[in-house]
């Protein structure tokens, strides 16, 4: 019993069994009955982002803060099965915060992770093709769409995500923020993530302080609309 909430398409990714190549990044595994994830690798070195985003961030993200959800999300799985064995109602409804949780913090950061690219690579150019047509038509302009998602960003009070998703129902895409790591499907299983920004303080303290529109505005220069549209296209083609 692993995120029922959280499925491969609505998410746009690829769930893997244990010792398959990921699909697209994220590290869902499978043992018989029970479902475990693995911390996935970045596609970049922990420098490759700075100056907008510092080489501690990266790697205090990435190994303390990612692995922490994926090792207790992982617990959390051995006691479900565990719970599930025994027929023990009570503990299994006690484990679905901890599952939602650390799940969403999972499924969150191996977005974001992806979102994320070195500005000498293609780095912060803007969506073309699909998407870009797609973000004219929603938000008149690109600029537009980065200062509303900054506004919704900066307003979120305490710990979130803010999200650029499509809405699979009205073939449109909507700005979303979701809260602590809460996982965006959460909202709607209609919602498709094709861009999560992480606006936790973990995220930006150490570097920003407590500018946290500072940080929003500097993340766009290693945004990875390639990925994004990448997502978007497999949806709406």
């Amino acid at each position: 019993m692993a995120l029922g909430f959280l499925t491969a398409k609505t998410l746009g990714l690829g769930f893997r069994a244990r010792g398959a190549a990921p699909a697209l990044g994220l590290g869902f595994g499978q043992s018989r009955s029970l479902h475990t994830v693995e911390l996935p690798d970045l596609p970049y070195d922990y420098a490759a982002l700075e100056p907008t985003i510092s080489a501690e961030i990266m790697q205090l993200h990435h190994q303390k803060h990612h692995q922490a959800y994926v090792n207790n999300y992982n617990t959390a799985q051995e006691q479900l099965e565990e719970a599930l064995n025994k027929g023990d109602v009570s503990k299994v409804v006690h484990l679905q915060s901890a599952i939602k949780f650390n799940g969403g913090g999972h499924i969150n950061h191996s977005i974001f992770w992806q979102n994320l690219k070195p500005s000498k690579e293609g780095g912060g150019d803007p969506p073309h093709g699909a998407l870009g047509w797609a973000v004219d038509q929603d938000f008149r302009s690109l600029e537009v769409l980065i200062q509303k998602m900054n506004a919704e960003g900066a307003a979120l009070q305490g710990s979130g995500w803010v999200w650029l998703a499509l809405d699979k129902e009205s073939k449109k895409l909507r700005v979303e923020t979701t809260a602590n790591q809460d996982p965006l499907v959460t909202k709607g299983a209609n919602f498709v993530p094709l861009l999560g920004i992480d606006v936790w303080e973990h995220a930006y303290y150490l570097q920003y302080k407590n500018v946290k529109p500072d940080y929003l505005k500097n993340i766009w220069t290693v945004i990875n609309w390639k990925y994004a549209s990448q997502v978007y296209e497999n949806e709406v083609v």
